[in-house]
């Protein structure tokens, strides 16, 4: 019997999934806990539906990360930093840092999490890489300078 999964199920299949299971483990099991429906044709279309709609609204979501990239894209990056006696950093710049600054200069709201860059050491420009989802990233430039 072919039956489409209303949730996660381990070794069987994910939410949305068509599957095909025996008579018995749907009838007896699947069914009564509502882990999966019948995969009848009004199921299937409403099944095709909605993975239609999730399908656009990930597109529309990386057309706007792009737009957001594309915004970003060779932008530099400022940080006033305090130098020590040795010419060396008083202290490190963190992703939390670097993350404040590119959200009140952008307006955006990107969590810190998704910044990697190289240890900053010394006063000078590094890259910096944001992803801003799986398929969308971007390289800014970081300007480390003395206050």
């Amino acid at each position: 019997m072919k039956v489409i999964l209303t949730n996660d199920i381990k070794n069987l299949g994910k939410k949305n999934d068509l599957v095909e299971v025996s008579d018995g483990y749907a009838r007896n099991f699947l069914f009564p806990k509502k882990l999966a429906i019948e995969a009848n044709n009004s199921n299937l279309n409403t099944l095709n539906y909605h993975k239609e709609m999730e399908r656009q609204a990930h597109i529309e979501k990386i057309e706007e990360f792009q737009k957001i990239a594309n915004n970003l894209r060779g932008k530099e990056i400022i940080i006033n930093t305090k130098l020590g006696n040795n010419g060396k950093l008083f202290g490190t710049i963190t992703s939390k840092d670097i993350c404040n600054k590119i959200n009140s200069k952008f307006n955006l709201n990107i969590d810190k999490k998704k910044i990697s860059f190289e240890q900053v050491k010394s006063l000078g420009n590094y890259p910096i890489s944001i992803k801003l989802c799986t398929e969308v990233s971007v390289n800014m430039i970081l300007k480390v300078i003395s206050e």
